[in-house]
């Protein structure tokens, strides 16, 4: 690898840009594609640039035959972030495992008697109300949200930017019921049938869950579930 991409290379990584390596198999050429590229890889080649392009939404690295040459490209994306509204008891073991499993969290709420780093060692921390919070941490497609107050005050401001925004996942805690009211107020707001059934509610798989260990494991489940899917989907398409 040359030197400039290396470094490249390096400094995207740590702005935590999402960027791919195309590598020519055969003769060692390499170039970064970034998904705003407005130049493609291999000189411009459009079916290659679109091949790296895909690759980085899919975050999948993948051997490509393309333009009679085989085509290494390997993605380089930030973490996958997960966004929790509310810093209640499901929140802790939720905010760990999904940090175990690779993604960047941040807890949000306003009440600082819950929000603290003594509840949530080593999770970033947003004291924010919940719809300033999460516009100014910009939930894009490789972000999960989920809402567990139970308090249309604070979780409804924090859907409200949610289902404006291009989130995987959202998700609300909350019976059929209490979802049925939370319909009920996004549809006042505006929000259509379609921007509103995107949130999974109740949230989580339904596997019996009790405990906030066990409600935190299905939540997980079902993002992990959501985000495959999503990227099968587009790849049989």
């Amino acid at each position: 690898m040359k030197q400039e991409i290396l470094s490249r290379l390096l400094e995207n990584q740590a702005s935590k840009r999402a960027f791919a390596l195309v590598t020519d198999m055969e003769s060692g050429d390499q170039t970064l594609v970034y998904p705003d590229s407005a130049d493609g890889a291999d000189g411009g080649n459009a079916e290659i640039l679109s091949a790296a392009r895909q690759a980085i939404q899919d975050d999948r690295s993948k051997v490509h035959e393309l333009s009679g040459r085989r085509i290494f490209v390997e993605t380089f994306n930030p973490p996958l972030r997960m966004l929790i509204v509310g810093a209640v008891h499901i929140a802790q073991p939720l905010s760990r495992m999904a940090s175990v499993a690779g993604y960047d969290v941040t807890v949000i709420d306003p009440r600082g008697s819950f929000n603290t780093e003594e509840r949530f060692p080593g999770i970033s921390l947003n004291a924010e109300w919940p719809d300033d919070g999460m516009r100014a941490l910009d939930p894009d497609r490789r972000t999960a949200v989920v809402t567990l107050t139970h308090d249309p005050k604070l979780d409804d401001p924090g859907l409200e930017v949610a289902l404006k925004s291009e989130a995987f996942y959202i998700g609300s805690l909350g019976s059929r019921k209490t979802h049925a009211g939370r319909v009920e107020r996004l549809t006042a707001a505006g929000f259509t049938e379609a921007e509103i059934s995107r949130i999974h509610a109740p949230v989580g798989l339904n596997i019996g869950s009790i405990s906030p260990a066990e409600i935190a494991v299905s939540i997980l489940a079902q993002i992990t579930e959501v985000l495959h899917r999503k990227i099968e989907a587009r790849e049989a398409a």
